[in-house]
């Protein structure tokens, strides 16, 4: 058995401040009992549901809510304020004694080491932060977290903000990290992601492109050495060098075709000339056209 289940398990191992917030609560019951019978009626628990209810949808609970709180268990905070605004009590005290007694019945964990997070752009990143510096608080629960936050942060809201179905104002934002404990630099980083989400990051004070070619940067970084593209007159006249040499060779290849046409043709018999003398031969054409190569491929 925990440690909240044995205090809960019977009257005489009650935590005293569980006891102290049901005593103020009854206290405040009576109060409203005289006040009701004054204008002829009594103070039910459905004529104090009724009261609650007036105050606000924030405050609207059922009187078998109202009655369960009087029963021995810890009622929520949201009964416990709303007990106070039916009964006409203070709303700070009903907090100071229910936050008392919320710790005495839930004793916080042992807190790991606050997080601080790091740079985020997108609403997805605000919650992970969000839920992360929730994990790190004193007390994890949605309900502590929204006692400590006060009036402008509410559990539904909260609730909403975690999962992700609603952004906070930099208001319910700072105030969430208050009740976290996080500290002035998670809180800094929370709003400075937050400005981000909803602005987008600063410009840039050149041009636009640059938070592209920063992101980039890294990659380029670590790619192979590639040289400089040429300019469009190089490039232009490197083609037309490249042109000129593939025609010479497609020349090249039809009159080595055509000599070699002419070898087998010639007689070979004891009268016949000598091959590879003269312009006329294979080979003395070869030294031809490597000339002209040489000639043409030269800058």
């Amino acid at each position: 058995m925990t440690p909240a289940a044995a205090r809960r398990s019977g009257p005489g191992r009650e935590p005293a401040e569980l006891t102290v917030l049901r005593g103020w609560l009854r206290g405040r019951k009576a109060a409203a009992d005289a006040a009701a019978r004054a204008e002829g009626q009594r103070a039910t628990f459905e004529y104090l549901a009724e009261r609650a209810r007036g105050a606000g949808t924030r405050y609207g609970v059922g009187d078998c809510t109202l009655r369960q709180a009087l029963d021995g268990r810890l009622p929520t905070l949201r009964t416990t304020v709303a007990f106070a605004r039916a009964t006409g009590a203070d709303e700070a005290t009903a907090r100071r004694l229910w936050t008392a007694a919320d710790r005495a019945v839930n004793p916080p964990r042992e807190r790991p080491a606050p997080h601080v997070p790091g740079r985020f752009t997108t609403p997805a990143g605000l919650v992970r932060a969000m839920n992360r510096v929730r994990a790190s608080a004193p007390d994890t629960r949605l309900r502590a977290i929204d006692a400590l936050a006060g009036p402008g942060l509410s559990a539904s809201a909260l609730s909403r903000t975690l999962a992700g179905h609603q952004v906070p104002t930099a208001e319910q934002l700072a105030a969430f990290a208050a009740a976290c404990q996080a500290g002035d630099e998670a809180t800094a980083a929370l709003l400075a992601g937050h400005d981000r989400v909803l602005n987008g990051p600063p410009p840039h004070p050149s041009y636009p492109c640059a938070y592209a070619e920063e992101e980039a940067g890294s990659q380029w970084d670590d790619a192979p050495w590639l040289p400089p593209e040429p300019d469009w007159y190089d490039q232009q006249l490197r083609d037309e060098k490249e042109t000129d040499f593939r025609r010479l060779v497609d020349e090249a290849e039809a009159h080595l075709d055509e000599l070699q046409d002419d070898e087998r043709a010639q007689p070979t018999g004891p009268g016949a000339p000598a091959a590879g003398h003269g312009t006329d031969s294979p080979g003395g054409m070869e030294g031809v056209l490597a000339g002209r190569f040489r000639a043409a491929l030269r800058p």
